[in-house]
């Protein structure tokens, strides 16, 4: 699958919107996964100038067929931080008959904020797979940051969204999150092999990618020493 396997990580504000100072500040980490001799690909997460993620794409001589969204937050998908527009998926769907494939419940608050409509959705249950190509991707649902909140796993890599980063994990102070399930959702997570590489939604440290046994070892999320003690310091 190596050889077949397509993978890009794009930081934001530096691979693609290198003239947004707001995407220079948030940081946000784009992936373009599919397979290289189909010559198709889904993106995860575009949300700053869309089109430049898809005239990557398209260089590589792939094509962009559906998107895949980790939760719904505007710095993701699309819509409004503060004053900020982002334009996200409803500006990709300017060039592309895409879908964004979210877990089902997501959708509500997807439809509250993305400038997207029910039939731009595709909604999925946890363990749900999406074949691009003959490169299959699951989706496992880890809510706690938004309530559906998911990450996606592909050949030994798992991309977690806001879920979990290389160090600390998503914040559970806003609307829709959840301190109780993070917790549950960062043990699903550490069960998945040591040597999987977690692909974070942010670039919050100094390298881009880990393997889980090293994250496990080292972020400060996982060194309470049960659900108890974890909620007492990140309610």
């Amino acid at each position: 699958m190596a050889s077949q396997l397509y993978f890009r990580q794009l930081l934001s504000g530096q691979d693609f919107a290198g003239e947004d100072q707001f995407a220079q500040q948030m940081v946000n980490f784009v992936y373009l996964i599919g397979d290289r001799e189909a010559g198709k690909c889904v993106v995860v997460d575009p949300a700053y100038a869309v089109l430049e993620i898809d005239d990557i794409a398209q260089a590589d001589g792939m094509t962009i067929t559906d998107v895949l969204g980790t939760h719904f937050h505007a710095d993701h998908i699309g819509g409004k931080i503060g004053n900020f527009e982002i334009e996200g998926v409803a500006g990709l769907l300017s060039r592309r008959n895409v879908k964004l494939h979210i877990q089902r419940q997501e959708s509500e608050w997807v439809l509250k904020s993305s400038g997207l409509s029910a039939n731009d959705l595709v909604l999925h249950d946890s363990g749900d797979v999406l074949e691009i190509g003959a490169v299959p991707i699951q989706m496992l649902h880890t809510p706690g940051h938004t309530p559906g909140s998911q990450c996606f796993i592909v050949d030994g890599a798992c991309v977690s969204g806001d879920t979990l980063f290389l160090d600390g994990c998503g914040r559970t102070d806003f609307p829709g999150s959840n301190p109780s399930d993070m917790y549950d959702s960062l043990h699903k997570l550490a069960s998945l092999p040591d040597q999987t590489i977690l692909f974070p939604g942010h670039r919050y440290s100094a390298a881009p990618y880990a393997q889980m046994e090293e994250i496990k070892k080292h972020n400060y999320v996982y060194q309470p020493r049960d659900k108890q003690t974890w909620l007492s310091i990140f309610s």
